[in-house]
């Protein structure tokens, strides 16, 4: 094929892109070498219109080992104990065949984290749909959450905790966002760095196909009527391939033989031959012919941009091939020498004896584009003025029953129930909480992790709405008794060319770093996904967190559930009774204007950790952080999980009954408080200038508001269980 500006504009580059191609070439680039550039070259390799954004992010702490530009983040957790985590996106695929697409991207983030010498010990995800009554979200959904599962129960690895949601936005995009743990010896984490000459490069896993091709072009890319013709760059998985490529490679990373190592992810063969080689300023030569195939007259275009799955690149020592070998050969893994590094500081390519790619690697990366695009900056809404009698005429255990029954707030659990989330035997703390809890095997320590978003309070106000969502994420760990210890978030957007996207992204990760900063919890790994819509028409801003924190003696994890009849709850955290876009004031009062919540960093960080030592000292029995539907829903959820009543009082010198119950307030938490240990508490949250309020006393199994409204707690768990499941089984 003749390569022209046609050609390019159709691999997804802009003009002034090819033209810049031509430049740093001083030649017109061949068919091969044009498709070498549009994968690194667009959005998903190249972060081009991101990455100056992200610079600001704060990435370092004590506990940070390895922060982003690595294949995970890596946080020290004691010991000789390390946690590689990371969360990705496979927006676009899971959209076109959702099966295959949430599986693979399942498969994709767990290479990621085994590639740096970590056993996977829990997944997790964040999933986002369109309505529940648009035609395709049924479909999407089953789809979604059976390849989740099924990849990962597969691999053995735990689904410990997740997130979905529902909203119009996603109805021409979804979102699926996956997020892997894996733990490392300290002493034994590997990176992708290529170092020294003539050194051997190895190709291992899966044999090469044609599935895949422009899979990370077209995760680059707006969506359109043909999106049907976008199959063919859908992967195709095969979860027990990559169990043994996990086992193989971790026994090969028991040795000494490693120099470098990188999964073939986006882009496959070409992003991770030119990474390792522009990491260690070296060149890679490639003999494509000695690439594994399992597809006859494959083209070197094909086989540099397949996408197939379960593959692995490494840089060996010399003169340790054939120990390596024999490794893959005992778990039946293809193992093939393809090539070796070089001074040249270029990726040279050569098929049938003949050179067909020569191109430096700095033009690849160094040298790729960066935008400085123009944006909007959003203005905060105005409030609104909600009418005092409109909240009169309101039933407060009718607005309950409709609000525990939302697709938002509803138990999960036939989601959750599909994946396997006590394999391995250390989940002590499983999906439906808070957070998930896994043991770290052999010690008394716990890794917590929980994945968050809040795309109505970004789309209100993309500043507030950042920081929301890392508040989030810090109370989700901090309530199950984890200290935070780092974030890792998946970024996803509409257009980066539109001023408004581009607004909502700049000022999301602005929100995103100043609460980071300020919490003391860096963003150590991440990913960002641009061209979610279709046509003109984008989802909301979506900025996914997954958070990890450290118990370091796990018999003092915290649950969710109350415990005990007679125990007092408390409410930490003063209630002002934010109404604006709230869950309460979008679907009960139909009013979708005004601004997010206010966020008090000063008063999460301080809530957080006296919250902290609370749980230390052993003084609480329950927990859960207040987030959406407010107060009386986090407490419906206690009441159901614990099959406990309470007795619910309004603090008098606070607003109405309805402001108060379901505002959505931030830095809140409820807690159970034995009568013993009640005083201890107040004493210890008026020193540390912590607001609280005494909501009530637990009973056996009724909700009363205020002695006059009751209702049973096994009504409000029919109000919360029943309509995921009727939904799923009609």
């Amino acid at each position: 094929m003749i390569v022209n500006e046609q050609v390019a504009i159709d691999h997804g580059l802009k003009k002034d892109e090819y033209a810049k191609i031509c430049k740093l070439l001083k030649r017109t680039p061949n068919i091969t070498e044009l498709g070498i550039f549009s994968a690194m070259w667009n959005e998903h390799c190249s972060y081009k219109s991101s990455r100056l954004h992200l610079k600001k992010l704060p990435t370092k702490g004590k506990q940070v080992i390895q922060g982003p530009g690595e294949n995970a983040g890596v946080i020290d957790i004691g010991g000789d104990d390390a946690i590689v985590f990371k969360i990705e996106s496979h927006n676009h695929p899971s959209f076109i065949e959702p099966y295959q697409g949430a599986a693979t991207g399942v498969g994709g983030i767990m290479r990621d984290v085994f590639t740096m010498g970590a056993r996977p010990i829990a997944n997790l995800n964040s999933i986002h749909f369109g309505s529940p009554q648009h035609k395709k979200t049924k479909n999407l959904l089953r789809g979604v959450v059976h390849g989740i599962g099924g990849y990962g129960n597969c691999m053995g690895v735990p689904t410990i905790a997740g997130q979905t949601s529902f909203d119009s936005s996603y109805n021409g995009n979804i979102l699926v966002n996956a997020m892997t743990l894996g733990l490392v010896k300290k002493d034994k984490i590997f990176y992708s760095k290529a170092a020294g000459l003539n050194k051997p490069v190895i190709y291992v896993g899966s044999k090469t196909g044609r599935d895949g091709i422009h899979g990370a072009s077209m995760a680059s890319a707006s969506f359109d009527e043909k999106i049907e013709e976008k199959k063919p760059t859908v992967q195709v998985g095969d979860p027990f391939t990559e169990k043994l490529l996990l086992e193989a490679c971790l026994e090969l990373m028991a040795g000494d033989s490693i120099i470098a190592i990188q999964d073939m992810g986006a882009a496959g063969l070409t992003s991770s031959s030119i990474e390792m080689a522009s990491k260690g300023n070296l060149g890679i030569e490639i003999n494509l012919n000695k690439v594994p195939c399992r597809e006859t007259n494959m083209t070197p275009y094909e086989i540099m941009l397949s996408e197939s799955q379960e593959r692995m690149l490494i840089v060996l020592e010399n003169g340790k091939e054939e120990d390596a070998k024999k490794i893959f050969d005992k778990w039946n893994l293809d193992f093939a020498v393809i090539g070796k590094t070089t001074k040249t500081k270029k990726i040279e390519l050569y098929f049938d004896d003949q050179q067909v790619a020569d191109i430096p690697v700095n033009t690849l990366v160094e040298n790729s584009p960066m935008y400085d695009r123009k944006w909007k900056k959003a203005k905060l809404p105005k409030k609104n003025k909600i009418k005092k009698e409109d909240l009169k005429n309101l039933k407060i255990i009718d607005v309950l029953k409709k609000v525990l029954s939302h697709p938002n707030v509803c138990s999960k659990e036939w989601i959750w129930q599909q994946y396997d989330h006590t394999v391995m035997g250390d989940t002590i703390q499983k999906p439906g909480g808070d957070s998930g809890v896994v043991r770290v095997h052999g010690t008394d320590k716990a890794v917590a992790a929980s994945v968050d978003s809040s795309a109505v309070y970004c789309w209100a106000h993309p500043l507030t709405g950042g920081k929301q969502v890392v508040c989030e994420s810090f109370r989700n760990l901090i309530s199950v008794g984890a200290k935070p210890v780092a974030i890792t978030n998946c970024l996803n957007f509409g257009s980066p060319e539109n001023q408004e996207n581009m607004g909502e992204f700049v000022e999301c990760v602005q929100g995103i770093g100043e609460a980071a900063e300020y919490l003391k919890f860096p963003v150590v790994s991440g990913n960002v996904s641009f061209y979610n819509q279709t046509k003109d028409e984008g989802i909301k801003p979506t900025p996914s967190i997954g958070g990890v924190g450290l118990i370091k003696d796990y018999k003092k994890m915290m649950t969710m559930n109350f415990k005990e009849v007679d125990n007092i709850v408390l409410v930490i955290g003063k209630t002002e009774g934010h109404i604006d876009q709230s869950l309460f004031a979008r679907n009960i009062l139909d009013e979708k204007n005004g601004p997010p919540p206010e966020i008090n960093l000063f008063n999460e960080k301080n809530n957080g950790e006296t919250l902290l030592k609370l749980i230390d000292s052993g003084l609480i029995k329950s927990a859960h952080d207040v987030s959406i539907g407010g107060i009386i829903t986090a407490v419906s959820k206690m009441c159901i999980k614990g099959n406990k009543g309470i007795n619910l009082k309004k603090p008098k010198y606070l607003i109405n009954e309805i402001e108060y119950f379901f505002a959505e307030d931030q830095g809140r938490y409820i807690i159970e408080v034995s009568k013993n240990s009640l005083k201890k508490v107040s004493d210890l949250l008026n020193k540390n200038a912590v607001h609280y309020d005494e909501l009530g006393m637990i009973n056996e199994d009724q909700l009363f508001i205020n002695d006059k409204t009751k209702v049973s707690i096994d009504e409000l768990r029919t109000s919360n269980t029943s309509w995921l499941t009727s939904y799923m089984s009609k």
